[in-house]
């Protein structure tokens, strides 16, 4: 006997299980001329969603809105909205026991009407220009994922993750221009620089430091992939996806474009809560037994696990700064952790700082007090040592991750003066369907 699920009530339309489409409320229908469906999600009014819808529909003409309100009447998020915007918006009514954004990203994401999607948290917001400087990269270069310019708060406050190689800061400001679609002449040689230039590799250009998939992604590549988040997971829900588009499909990064600008006003984050070890790295393991990360090769496997080490494994233990949190349970799983690491890449640590090193030796062994584990980890973000940018074998001091390098591409990165935002195309190119 099967389950049938009950018709929603009337100015609703159901897309799935969990989702409802409000048809009483905004507008169902992509705007004309809209190439990118950006869906923001939202689980409470006190968020400062109008500000993020503001910032859409004032200054990113391409996107259409759809507004994902998670466990929350489609009204009560509407509220917050200014009353100018409300109706030019589609709402989406998703429910689950989860407190992750997952779902309604992933509902959102679902529902695309548009050929390409981006998804949004409801207290960040898009510089003027952002969309219509993704779409072009995009045009320029074949990706199916492009990865915006990231700023923490104010618009001069810029992420350094990724640093790419040097080279493919260029291709921004050569894809504002604009180029013909023609077999010879400087234009068409253009286009094949920005390609070449702009096309970026996991490991070469440290993609995998960035986390969450923000930015372009092809509603027809995430059809054929399956990728989405990770429904359920309290930390990293998004790094599996992130980090598996980054080693599988084309992908650029607008490295100089209008800012993706993360809000830092939210009062009910919880990104850095302490929970148990086993929780807060318990989505390490299931990265390292998919597929795509079994299929890479040695060297790239190696660098996506030094960014796990670096950012999650250490952040972890930084934020632990309490020695009554270091049970036998905690060091132990930690511990464990920290082997399952170097087994998937074994040799991955020879990149690493003196002061990397350190930490990593007292992670991998619970007989270490816990009050030096904590002082290793303070120790290791007194930058500019020579124990935080020398390796323990000078035959590692010059590798691409190592400190040197990856300090200095950091900088510049985040130093890079923006390009000039393209003009907003009237119609913006679609992906390839195939």
């Amino acid at each position: 006997m099967h389950e049938t699920l009950a018709l929603p009530a009337a100015g609703r339309r159901r897309l799935g299980p969990n989702t409802v489409e409000r048809t009483d409320l905004g507008s169902t229908e992509a705007p004309p001329g809209t190439q990118v469906d950006v869906v923001v999600a939202c689980h409470t009014p006190t968020r400062p969603i109008g500000r993020a819808v503001a910032s859409l529909l004032e200054g990113n003409p391409e996107a259409a809105i759809t507004v994902a309100c998670h466990n929350r009447p489609a009204e009560e998020i509407a509220a917050a909205i200014r009353p100018e915007h409300r109706h030019l918006v589609r709402y989406l009514e998703h429910t689950d026991p989860r407190p992750s954004a997952s779902g309604p990203f992933n509902a959102g994401m679902r529902a695309a009407r548009t050929p390409w999607v981006s998804i949004m948290g409801s207290d960040d917001r898009l510089a003027a220009g952002a969309v219509a400087s993704w779409l072009a990269l995009a045009e320029a270069t074949g990706a199916e994922f492009v990865i915006p310019r990231l700023a923490l708060g104010l618009p001069t406050t810029i992420v350094p993750t990724p640093a790419p190689r040097p080279t493919r800061l260029l291709a921004p400001y050569l894809s504002t221009c604009g180029t013909s679609r023609g077999p010879n002449g400087l234009d068409a040689l253009k286009t094949r620089v920005v390609r070449r230039l702009a096309r970026t590799d996991l490991a070469a250009d440290r993609l995998a430091y960035r986390s969450a998939p923000l930015g372009l992604l092809s509603v027809a590549m995430l059809r054929r992939t399956g990728a989405h988040l990770v429904e359920g997971a309290t930390v990293g829900e998004d790094v599996a996806m992130a980090t598996g588009l980054f080693a599988t499909v084309p992908t650029a990064y607008d490295a100089a474009g209008p800012v993706y600008l993360i809000g830092e006003d939210a009062s009910d984050r919880v990104t850095y809560d302490v929970r148990p070890m086993d929780e807060q790295l318990g989505f390490l393991p299931g990265v390292l037994r998919a597929p795509w990360f079994n299929s890479l090769t040695a060297a790239r496997r190696r660098a996506v696990v030094v960014k796990m080490v670096r950012i999650h494994v250490f952040g972890a233990v930084y934020y632990r700064d309490r020695e009554d949190i270091w049970t036998p349970t905690e060091r132990a799983a930690l511990a464990g952790m920290c082997r399952r690491l170097h087994g998937a890449a074994p040799g991955f640590d020879r990149v690493l700082s003196r002061a990397d090193r350190d930490l990593l030796d007292a992670c991998l062994d619970p007989a270490v007090p816990a009050a030096t584990l904590i002082h290793r980890a303070q120790a290791r973000r007194c930058h500019g040592r020579p124990a935080t940018l020398l390796t323990r074998d000078p035959a590692w001091l010059l590798d691409r991750e190592a400190p040197l390098r990856f300090m200095a591409a950091s900088m510049l990165t985040k130093l890079l003066p923006a390009a000039p935002a393209p003009a907003p195309a009237d119609n913006p190119p679609a992906p390839d369907q195939d």
